[in-house]
């Protein structure tokens, strides 16, 4: 046993998080953590790291336990030279260093010290520290992230290079337990592979927090958080789908039992009441209706207290194998999802065409030329490395279409999009004129950006519909809002405007499994053109289309 949590429980605000929470991790152990959005799993491995002292219950470490974890925040680093913040966050690498450093000039005849020295050399050696600069260049190298980034400052990093330097942080760390919220978001197909062979090959214990299925499906175990508690499901995502679709429907049947159960006690209490009334008996200790009424009383409470309505979901691909009578019992009690109104045009017709097109901010082009074009109804898939211009060539495309001119140069070839084209964009990042507005406030200004009337009944209906509370959530600023949060106020966005086109650039980062499901559900159904960016095998493989590569 690594680490073990015993009835943990947590509260933030009036959220209850967790209630009698239990988990073990075992030496070796890959788990992939999931679970709704909002439900605490980030929350979950700030307790396991210690970093989270807030809250009740029991954690067992096994002694001297290292553990290494992805940090959220970099408030207090943003100066720090990035390879210094690496260097420094490595298990004993600081400690073993300053002695390193600083025995030679100190240490004179002391026996000690010398033994001291010579230990924390040999301590470096095992480590792998005395190399350990040019391993972290490679690893940035595998990550994307430019090696003269190195000698620079945090605060000079994007949020998604952040991330990856806290990847680089934790795979370099050789630590018994790593921590990692989200790694292969902002990540391109190169670099998930290689922190896929990472996950793969490590020694050591891994909890990650993810609901990428190309990592889901390379875990021992998936923890699922649900109920104030979690669900424990051994093997990779396709044995949890197929535990999870059992369980689940093993549930609503105990679930509607216990419901009858209720109903049936309900009916007997008031006959023994009614019977008690006209007992003839001489004393009430001896009436034998009074006892079975308070028999069956204590039994309703009981069902009462332990009686709430599962977090239900089943995944479409195991629904479809479900008896009839199983589905409409799972469309009964499912889980509340996000709700997404997609319409778009059924008039087959060519949106945009894209011929021999090169693009720069130089006179040397970002990728070789590329040509393609996209009718209504059609799908296209643009995949390549990160930095190659993905993201250019869409920009181009909609300031094309909105008849201004673009940040990059035309540097070869022609491209078009018929003026009758109507574009909704999901973008990994949300314009920062509504960062500092309240929810509410912000989905109001989207629909009036685009010139769509609304009103107060229609936004509270729409946050309803993606899962936000009308009343709370709606006053909360947008950067305040959880990564899932975010993601689903990117898709009010889209599609508030009832666009012909949808173009989204890494649509399912930070969205939970039943989100992701919805919505590629959502877009089997959408009548438009769909041209997106994404590197989930299994999203890819769901909406479909042609495939373009966008090569250097």
């Amino acid at each position: 046993m690594l680490i073990n949590l015993l009835n943990i429980s947590k509260t933030i605000g009036v959220k209850k998080l967790y209630a009698g929470l239990n988990l073990t991790i075992q030496p070796g152990e890959k788990i992939g953590l999931i679970g709704r959005n909002g439900i605490g799993k980030t929350t979950l491995l700030g307790i396991m790291a210690g970093s989270d002292p807030d809250y009740s219950g029991n954690v067992e470490k096994r002694r001297s336990l290292v553990i290494a974890s992805t940090a959220q925040e970099h408030h207090d680093v943003m100066e720090r030279p990035v390879m210094e913040y690496v260097l420094e966050n490595l298990p004993e690498y600081a400690k073993l260093k300053h002695v390193i450093d600083t025995s030679p000039d100190t240490m004179g005849d002391d026996m000690d010290k010398i033994s001291s020295y010579t230990d924390a050399l040999g301590r470096f050696g095992e480590l792998g520290y005395y190399d350990i600069e040019e391993k972290v260049r490679m690893e940035f190298e595998a990550f994307q992230l430019p090696a003269e980034r190195l000698s620079g400052p945090m605060s000079a990093l994007s949020g998604g290079q952040k991330r990856f330097v806290e990847l680089v942080k934790v795979t370099l760390s050789d630590a018994d337990l790593a921590l990692i919220d989200e790694p292969t978001n902002h990540m391109d197909y190169v670099a998930k592979e290689t922190f896929i062979k990472w996950l793969e090959a490590a020694e050591q214990a891994v909890v990650v927090i993810t609901h990428d299925r190309d990592v889901l499906a390379k875990v021992d175990r998936i923890v699922e958080m649900k109920g104030h508690g979690v669900v424990n499901f051994p093997g990779n995502y396709e044995a949890y789908l197929k535990q999870n679709g059992a369980a689940t429907a093993k549930e609503i049947d105990t679930y509607e039992n216990a419901q009858k159960r209720l109903v049936k006690l309900e009916k007997q209490i008031r006959e023994a009441r009614s019977r008690k009334a006209g007992w003839s008996g001489t004393a009430d200790k001896t009436n034998p209706f009074m006892l079975l009424e308070r028999r069956l009383s204590k039994e309703r409470d009981e069902l009462l207290a332990n009686l709430k309505k599962p977090d239900f979901w089943i995944d479409q691909e195991t629904i479809d194998t479900l008896q009839d009578k199983v589905v409409a019992k799972y469309d009964k009690y499912k889980a509340r999802n996000i709700k997404l109104r997609t319409h778009g045009e059924h008039r087959q017709r060519r949106l945009l065409a894209v011929n021999q097109v090169a693009l720069g901010y130089e006179p040397k082009p970002l990728f070789q030329p590329v040509s393609f074009d996209l009718a209504v109804g059609e799908r296209l898939q643009i995949h390549g490395r990160n930095g190659i211009g993905k993201s250019t060539l869409i920009k181009a495309l909609l300031a094309r279409a909105g008849n201004r001119p673009a940040a990059s140069r035309l540097l070869s070839g022609t491209m078009e999009v018929d003026p009758k084209t109507v574009i909704g964009v999901y973008e990994q990042e949300i314009d920062s004129r509504y960062l500092h507005l309240p929810l509410a406030a912000a989905i109001a200004r989207v629909y009036t950006d685009h010139d769509v009337a609304v009103t107060d009944q229609k936004i509270k209906q729409v946050l309803a519909e993606n899962l936000f509370d009308p009343v709370q959530d709606g006053r909360l600023a947008i950067e305040r809002l959880s990564g899932g949060q975010k993601a689903r106020f990117q898709l009010i966005a889209m599609l508030c405007h009832n666009p012909n086109l949808l173009i989204l650039d890494e649509p399912t980062n930070h969205l939970d499994l039943p989100s992701i499901e919805e919505l590629e559900k959502a877009l089997s159904r959408y009548a438009g053109a769909i041209l997106y960016i994404s590197h989930d095998s299994y999203f890819a493989n769901n909406v479909g289309g042609e495939l373009v590569e966008i090569k250097a």
